[in-house]
This record gives C-alpha cells, structure tokens and sequence, in this order.
C-alpha cells in the first residue's frame, strides 16, 4: 500500500511538473539588443522583474549615437520603467501604458517587441 501511494505521488508531482508555465519562468532577467542605421547606432537593455500575481517591471535603458553626415555624434542615454502583464493563454506580457506586445521565446532565449530581437544574457 505504501508503495503505491509512494507512486502516486511521484506521479502527480511529475504531472504538476509538466504543467509548469516554462515560459513564465523563464521572463524574468536582462536581454539586450544592438542596431545600427544610416542614421543611428543603438544599444539597448530591457531588465524584466517579477512584481505581483500577473504583473512585471520591465527597466529599459537604450544608449544610442546619432548619425548625420555620415558623422558619429556623441552618446546619449535614455531609461524608461514599463508595467506589463502576463497573460497565460498567450504566453506574452503586454505592456500596460501603449499596448507593446512582448513575445517570448525560450528555446531560441529571445524575446521579441514587436519586430526587435533581444537576446537574454542572463
């Protein structure tokens, strides 16, 4: 009998496992993209921390050159703090202020706002 109950909780715990929302685990942490145009260099950073329930913080500081002439003007910074949510249906955060749709992507570790491509460091 206690082998069996012994099985049985062995399995139920490996379902509950399995049912784990791997994508919500993996959110949280610093991803990075790098672009550069004609008309610019860019670098940015999205930190993504969990808050409460559903919610998370996600800090955004892109450093970036202008170009013009073909002249590479001097650094400059700017830092944002985005709310968003997690809806678990689709497995992305919308950010609550002008309705980003991030996407995430664990296997490939990226995640997507809109059409730019961050990949996670850590």
């Amino acid at each position: 009998m206690k082998k069996i109950l012994l099985v049985l909780a062995m399995a139920s715990g490996l379902m509950a496992a399995c049912n784990t929302d791997q994508t919500r685990l993996f959110i949280p942490g610093t991803y990075i993209n790098n672009a550069r145009s004609e008309y610019s260099i860019a670098n940015d950073t999205l930190v993504i921390d969990p808050s409460e329930s559903d919610r998370f913080v996600i800090h955004r500081k892109t450093g970036f050159n202008v170009i013009r002439d073909k002249k590479v003007g001097k650094r400059e910074y700017e830092t944002e703090q985005w709310n968003a949510l997690y809806d678990p249906g689709t497995q992305s955060l919308s950010e609550t202020r002008k309705g980003k749709l991030i996407t995430f992507y664990p296997k490939d570790n990226k995640l997507m706002v809109g059409k730019r491509e961050y990949e996670k460091i850590n």
